[in-house]
Formats: C-alpha cells, sequence, structure tokens
C-alpha cells in the first residue's frame, strides 16, 4: 500500500510540473492585460474625477495712450517794433542781443533764463518718463505687474458659487470699469466667506510689457486646463452657458458627489500697470491682505483679469484628493 501511494504522489508531481511548464507562456500576457485593465480604469476614473469651472475674464496688454494739450496763451497784440507779433509771443529784438548783434538788458537775460528753465524741465520730464510716467497716479507705464491669488474654501460655501454665478451672467467685461467692478465684488465675496478659507496661495511678479502678457496667457491657460468644461463663462462681453451640460454633471454626479466633495477653488489672474506685490499667503489675515490688494485695483490701472472657479455646476464638487492632486501648490491656513 504505501508503494502505490509513493507512487501515487510522484506521479501527481510529475504531472503539476509539466502544466506549470505548459501554462507559464500564457501567465504573462494575462498578467500584462490585467495591468493594462487597471491603469484604463484608473485613467477613466480620472477623468470622471475632472470638474466643471466657471470664467470671467477680459481685457488686453494695449497700454492707453493718453494725450496732452498745452493750455493757450492770449497776448495783448502790441506794436510792431514793439517786441510783439501779433499772433503773440517773443520777438527777436529781446533774443538777439544775446548771439552778438549789439543791444541788450536786464528783462532780455530775464526771458533767456526763463526760456533756458522751461527747456530743462521739458528735457528732464522726457528723460523720466519711462521711469515715472506722466499721468500723476503713481505708477509706471512700462512696468506691469502679473498676479495669481487662488483659494481653496470647503464646500458648504454655497452662497459664494450662487455670488460668482450671478456676477457672471451680469458682468460688464468689455469695459475697463465693468471689469474693475467685477473683480472688486470677486474679491468681496471671497471676504466675506473667512470660515470656509482652508488653502491659499499668492504669487506676483514685475515685468516688461513684451513678457508680462506671455506670463499671464500662462497662468490662465494652466487653471483652464483643470476643468473639464466651462459651463458658464462671461468674457470680452460674451456670456456662454452650457446649461445641458451642466445638468448631465449633475446627473452623473449626482449623491456620491456629495459624499467625496469638499472643497471649492477660487483662482484671481489679473494684470496691471505698475508695481503690485502680493504677501505670503500662509495665514488668514495674509490672506485677507491680499485679496484687498488686489481687489483695490482701479480701472486705470487693471489691464486683463481671469476669475475662474471650480465646480460651477450645481451638485458638481472637488474632492480632497484632486484638489491636492490639481492644486499641489495651496498652503493650509
Amino acid at each position: 500500500m504505501r508503494t502505490l501511494l509513493s507512487a501515487c504522489n510522484q506521479l501527481f508531481a510529475r504531472g503539476w510540473r509539466t502544466l506549470s511548464t505548459a501554462l507559464k507562456p500564457a501567465v504573462k500576457p494575462l498578467l500584462v492585460l490585467g495591468l493594462v485593465t487597471v491603469l484604463v480604469f484608473s485613467q477613466a476614473d480620472a477623468a470622471l474625477a475632472a470638474r466643471s469651472g466657471g470664467r470671467i475674464g477680459g481685457g488686453s496688454f494695449r497700454i492707453p495712450s493718453r494725450s496732452f494739450s498745452s493750455p493757450s496763451r492770449t497776448y495783448q497784440p502790441g506794436p510792431r517794433g514793439g517786441g510783439y507779433y501779433s499772433g503773440g509771443g517773443f520777438g527777436f529784438p529781446f533774443l538777439i542781443p544775446f548771439v552778438g548783434f549789439g543791444g541788450g538788458g536786464l528783462f532780455s537775460l530775464l526771458i533767456f533764463l526763463a526760456i533756458a528753465g522751461f527747456l530743462a524741465r521739458t528735457f528732464r520730464n522726457i528723460s523720466q518718463g519711462g521711469m515715472e510716467g506722466s499721468s500723476g497716479n503713481g505708477y509706471s507705464p512700462t512696468t506691469i505687474s502679473v498676479a495669481q491669488l487662488r483659494v481653496g474654501l470647503l464646500a458648504s460655501a454655497r452662497e459664494l458659487q450662487t455670488d460668482l454665478d450671478k456676477l457672471a451672467r451680469a458682468a460688464d467685461t468689455n469695459s475697463s470699469s465693468g471689469r474693475a467692478k467685477v473683480l472688486q465684488e470677486s474679491t468681496l465675496a471671497l471676504l466675506r466667506h473667512p470660515d470656509y478659507w482652508v488653502y491659499a496661495d499668492a504669487d506676483s511678479e514685475s515685468l516688461r510689457p513684451e513678457a508680462a502678457e506671455a506670463v499671464f496667457n500662462r497662468l490662465a491657460l494652466t487653471e483652464r486646463s483643470k476643468f473639464s468644461a466651462e459651463t458658464l463663462s462671461n468674457t470680452e462681453g460674451q456670456l456662454r452657458e452650457n446649461a445641458s451640460q451642466a445638468l448631465a454633471k449633475q446627473d452623473e454626479a449626482g449623491d456620491l458627489a456629495q459624499l467625496s466633495g469638499e472643497y471649492i477653488v477660487v483662482t484671481l489672474v489679473v494684470g496691471s500697470l505698475g508695481k503690485l506685490t502680493l504677501p505670503k499667503v500662509d495665514t488668514a489675515e495674509s490672506l485677507r491682505a491680499a485679496l484687498q490688494k488686489i481687489g483695490a485695483i482701479s480701472s486705470e490701472q487693471l489691464l486683463a483679469m481671469e476669475i475662474l472657479w471650480t465646480p460651477q455646476a450645481e451638485g458638481d464638487t472637488l474632492a480632497a484628493e484632486d484638489l491636492l492632486t490639481g492644486y499641489p501648490e495651496l498652503k493650509r491656513l
């Protein structure tokens, strides 16, 4: 009996080794297929995690030109030989004595000094015009600042989404005054919800005009690329709303979005004349200071702006994993 059992065990072991050798060529393709399946479905989950977004923007980096007209002066016409001509201005008898044609006097000397002072001031203003400007507003027309401020809020701040939606539908983004008002209202909406602030990040730099527009566009495009669709936008006076896509997004998300979603992210990107320096944002107080600085930009200084927020569609939310993946620069307050 023992001999029979030993022979059966040897036969089973030999058969198992033969079967394993036959299956080895098929194991690797099965493992590869399984790995590919996992990667495909993980990418599909990432695509489904992409969110709707809202956008308000407009403006350009063409610095507005300002024309100045010198005040007109009225002179009483005097006798033609008395140093004035009928059109006004100084006559040659007062200037000729200083170039060797005879004559002279204290009055001619005073006139010469006045003209010299006027010319000196004119050349000084022209030489300083590229650094200080001539508009009297305290900013340099050859320096442009590009700033970006991002705020991550708890998803319970539903009033903020409502305020931004209303602002997008009614905003005048086709004029400088309208864009400045939109920027002020947006920062004000954020300032009204300090209890929901969780994350933030700020950055600003001063650039030459030819480089500022490229930096602004890069920042705006990077933020817009994080949306699966812009379901509500108002740019350059054109309002677009994709209600059907927003409803579809809401139906797909359903109650699962309410469980997984936790945050709202609002991004402000601005280009303005002069130097704009935002503080390092790592506390609620520094975030408030940065929002106030951006909101205080006047319509004369504001060149272009982009206000972006996600999610926008009702029922759509942003999960914590999506927040950390899409906005790794955000710092917890």
